[in-house]
């Protein structure tokens, strides 16, 4: 059995950010009309204290083969120079089951969750957003950084940081960004806010929101994510699946309890079942859980590119 191996290095390369901006708005709309075949994702706990490790399968029931998701979550890995997130993904043949690639998924993780969180600012956001805030300047504060101004003119980013050092070395990327002292400096004013931190309680106060503010939050970090409660009791709500409201590790921490009717896909948004922004003073709130069709829809990405290319090493088993 000849396998494709694809190291991160060929992952960056071959994934074009906006081509993935599109096919990710393919894979929203594909979870809402039902044709993405996915468990809920298991969990198995490891040694360290908040650690585990994801199991994340997925197949498009329309044809194409199957992505399998591994992925570790160890917040200590922030302290030992590591990301939090590490995964891998392996690719097989849906029909015999044969395993045709393995490729590196920390980077997949990382880019896909701030480009699916740019593809619902882009629905949601007003067209004139100039302002963006970042709250956290880590991994998925440097993929925001790339993703958000691909869907929108932003002319003045703001970075706040719990570390004020990492906050000016990611705003030092981007002639637009620059850092700033707080959470609240960062988001009083702005258009838009992404959430991307690893905190378990919320950073930002819905007082600090001016009338039209579009807020993203991809944290996830039990019991109770870096989003408050009472800006979902606020704004309207956006998933990428009602999913997102069973517990975690499936859904998210921060809508633990809430009704899954009180949201609308972004999926519902882009085929134009539902409404998205009803006005421009409107507060609009995307809450991420991740899910393997965005997963799926990078990978095939990477494939098709490799297989142009003949990127990658072909390993018999």
């Amino acid at each position: 059995m000849d396998v494709l191996v694809l190291s991160r290095a060929e992952v960056e390369r071959l994934l074009d950010l906006r081509a993935l901006l599109d096919a990710l708005r393919g894979a929203l709309c594909a979870l809402t009309e039902g044709t993405i075949a996915a468990p809920a994702r298991n969990e198995l706990a490891l040694s360290e204290d908040e650690s585990f490790l994801l199991g994340m399968p997925g197949r498009r029931t329309t044809g194409g083969p199957v992505a399998v998701k591994l992925v570790t979550v160890v917040e200590q890995n922030l302290g030992r120079g590591l990301p939090s997130h590490l995964a891998t993904i392996t690719v097989h043949d849906a029909t015999t089951g044969a395993c045709r690639a393995f490729l590196d998924g920390t980077y997949v993780t990382a880019v896909r969750t701030a480009a699916t969180a740019a593809v619902a600012c882009d629905a949601l956001a007003r067209p004139d957003a100039r302002t963006l805030a970042i709250v956290g300047a880590g991994v998925q504060g440097e993929q925001h950084l790339r993703t958000f101004p691909l869907v929108r003119a932003f002319e003045d980013v703001r970075i706040a940081s719990l570390h004020r050092a990492d906050a000016e070395r990611l705003a030092a990327a981007d002639p637009r960004a620059r850092a700033v002292a707080s959470a609240e400096e960062a988001i009083r004013g702005a258009d838009v806010v992404a959430l991307a931190t690893h905190s378990a309680t919320p950073v930002l106060d819905p007082a600090w929101l001016a009338p039209g503010t579009h807020v993203s939050s991809v944290g996830y970090r039990p019991p109770d994510g870096e989003l408050p409660r009472a800006l979902l009791a606020d704004a309207r709500l956006f998933v990428e699946t009602r999913e997102a409201f069973a517990p975690t590790p499936v859904g998210c921490a921060e809508l633990a309890g809430l009704d899954p009717a009180t949201a609308t896909e972004v999926g519902e948004v882009l085929l134009g079942r539902r409404p998205g922004r009803a006005s421009r003073a409107e507060t609009t709130t995307y809450k991420a859980m991740g899910h393997v069709a965005e997963d799926l829809a990078a990978t095939e990405l990477v494939l098709a590119a490799a297989a142009r290319d003949g990127a990658g090493t072909t390993v018999a088993l």
